[in-house]
């Protein structure tokens, strides 16, 4: 990614502390468990150890260290029977859930053999979690419970911590970057605007301002031939283009694809959203003809660019991008009854890694509908199975809300025209689809993602504090 970010994840271990003294053969079990279970958690992740925790004094240490770095999530590993005191100092100060990672050592007891240091060391699992849920919930603390066993290893384990670990990183993505707004929205698409203010106080997320006539000469200063020849090559390589592709052809679109990627490290952009509803004359008409492309190549390398300034729909992009590596913008195109199948998507900027079925094209056309000028138009071909779409809407008090749904996208005719969209089979039938969706009040942009990732996006939801809503799987 041009701007790479690692979600901060808090773990700590607790256990009683009067089982110690009783049973000293349990200290050195317990500090193996819980430095194996750090080495389980994937390295995309930077860890903040909390440490072992038997006593109130050391979890509110714990907890001294979670705030101070400001974690996105926390694990607790529940090594044997705990009071909930051992947890709550650590975590009653922060605004992140707390995942409870039951886990048992060994599969089975063995039953005639088994003492009571070896029950409690490696075999006692689920007692104290009701415990602490009960008080997570009196503390109105975020939360969800992991079980399952060490021995033997336990997929479903490590994917459910996975999936917490990438859910994560969306909430320290919104926090460590910038979203940029060039412009504004499409002028009359009210449910695309945005107060910027509420956004950052309830995401996270803070909105840099610029305007077109600075984009415009973002590229005055770039003479670097090397670099603008190499990322024309890049160009090149990402795209099939109309009647044929060169260097010299992309040479101006490279240019300004050499500055926007400093400008997206200068100014730490993680999402970007905008319009132009001006003159596309001299200069301004040069790079709004080649916007949709070069803000591709941006999209490409990680950093979500939405058409007609929707900042909602970036947002959604980056954390579909984020959890699943595929971020694409799409609307509700038609719908074809005969084959109860919903055709969706949009014209503009798209993901390379989306475009899975064929190499992505790229063509001059000389009106962009709806829209100022012409220029490059860009399809993307997404391959047929399991897809996720994500909208976020906000109620007339400006909290957020997730929107969701899964579907299988399927092989068949799709317009030509030159706007990337998809045939989307849903569990409900087509209309059935538009009438729930749209009752969910969702903007009319939403991101789209190859695969299906709905149980990821409600951990996203659970960290971001924001209810979700899931129209169909």
């Amino acid at each position: 990614m041009l701007v790479d970010t690692k979600a901060k994840v808090g773990v700590f271990s607790i256990a009683l502390g009067a089982y110690l003294p009783q049973f000293p053969e349990l200290v050195p079990e317990f500090k193996a468990q819980f430095e194996a279970f750090k080495k389980t958690l994937p390295d995309s992740v930077e860890l903040i150890d909390g440490g072992m925790v038997t006593t109130k004094e050391e979890s509110q240490a714990a907890g001294d260290k979670f705030r101070a770095a400001d974690v996105d999530l926390v694990f607790l590993q529940l090594l044997t029977y705990a009071t909930s005191y051992n947890m709550l100092p650590a975590v009653k100060d922060l605004d992140v859930p707390v995942v409870l990672v039951n886990v048992q050592k060994n599969k089975k007891p063995d039953y005639k053999n088994t003492d009571i240091p070896t029950w409690l060391g490696t075999l006692y699992a689920c007692g104290a979690v009701g415990e602490m849920v009960a008080d997570l919930n009196r503390f109105g603390k975020r939360h969800a419970v992991i079980t399952g066993v060490v021995e033997g290893g336990d997929e479903r384990v490590s994917t459910e911590i996975e999936d917490w670990c990438r859910a994560a990183q969306v909430r320290r993505r919104f926090r460590n970057t910038n979203l940029a707004q060039i412009g504004r929205p499409y002028p009359g698409m009210m449910d695309l605007y945005i107060d910027e203010s509420n956004l950052y106080r309830r995401l996270g997320l803070y909105t840099k301002q610029f305007d077109w006539e600075k984009m415009w000469a973002i590229a005055d200063n770039i003479d670097d031939e090397e670099k603008i020849r190499e990322k024309a090559q890049d160009i090149l390589d990402t795209f099939d283009i109309e009647g044929g592709g060169s260097i010299e052809k992309v040479w101006d679109m490279a240019k300004y694809l050499v500055a926007f990627e400093q400008w997206v490290k200068d100014e730490e952009l993680g999402l970007i959203a905008s319009h132009y509803d001006g003159y596309s004359q001299g200069k301004a008409g040069v790079l709004d003809s080649m916007l949709i492309p070069a803000f591709s190549m941006l999209i490409k390398q990680g950093t979500a660019c939405a058409v007609e300034g929707d900042i909602k729909v970036a947002m959604a992009m980056s954390i579909l991008k984020t959890i699943s590596g595929t971020g694409q913008l799409s609307e509700m195109y038609s719908i074809d009854f005969d084959d109860d199948i919903c055709i969706i998507g949009h014209s503009g900027s798209g993901d390379y890694d989306f475009s899975k079925a064929k190499k992505p094209t790229m063509k001059i056309v000389p009106v962009f509908h709806g829209k100022t000028g012409g220029g490059y138009l860009t399809q993307f071909y997404p391959p047929t199975g399991d897809i996720t779409y994500l909208a976020i809407t906000q109620d007339g008090d400006g909290h957020f809300k997730f929107i969701a749904a899964e579907g299988v996208n399927e092989d068949g005719p799709i317009f030509t025209f030159g706007d990337t969209n998809m045939r989307t089979r849903f569990s409900i039938d087509a209309r059935e689809f538009v009438n729930r969706w749209s009752e969910a009040g969702p903007t009319h942009h939403m991101a789209a993602a190859i695969g299906h990732h709905i149980h990821t996006i409600e951990k996203v939801a659970k960290i971001m504090n924001v209810p979700l809503e899931v129209v169909c799987k």
